[in-house]
């Protein structure tokens, strides 16, 4: 069986300098962003494999200087009878034309006796302009 194929996501549904100026009325709306990625290659040479996850953020939280981060909270897809799970919170807001964008990097909490590390982009924010 080939270890490294890609999965289907199953039932899975750092702080950067960088700034951006979100008005209050963006955090009244509450939005959220949605976040796909996948982890890191784990067990290297014994049974290789990664995990991926999808989700909705968490509604955007002022963090202060008109700007907001985002709850995150994730279990991965199951492999071998495993999966992992992650808490924690996005970066501030990171300008991408008129709209913006979050990071998120970590490092899922160990199952099976071993951990993924991480790297994800939230999508842009209501991408229609709506």
């Amino acid at each position: 069986r080939d270890r490294l194929r890609s999965r289907g996501l199953g039932d899975v549904y750092k702080r950067q300098p960088m700034s951006y100026s979100c008005n209050e009325e963006s955090w009244k709306r509450g939005h959220v962003h949605e976040l796909l990625g996948s982890t890191f290659t784990a067990e290297v040479g014994r049974d290789c494999h990664s995990h991926r996850f999808a989700l909705t953020t968490g509604e955007a939280i002022p963090s202060g200087q008109g700007n907001h981060v985002h709850d995150v909270t994730f279990k991965t897809d199951t492999y071998e009878d495993h999966e992992h799970e992650f808490c924690g919170r996005t970066s501030e807001a990171i300008r991408v034309g008129d709209r913006h964008v979050h990071f998120l990097a970590g490092c899922v909490r160990p199952a099976d006796g071993h951990k993924h590390e991480f790297r994800a982009a939230t999508l842009i924010d209501n991408p229609t302009g709506d």
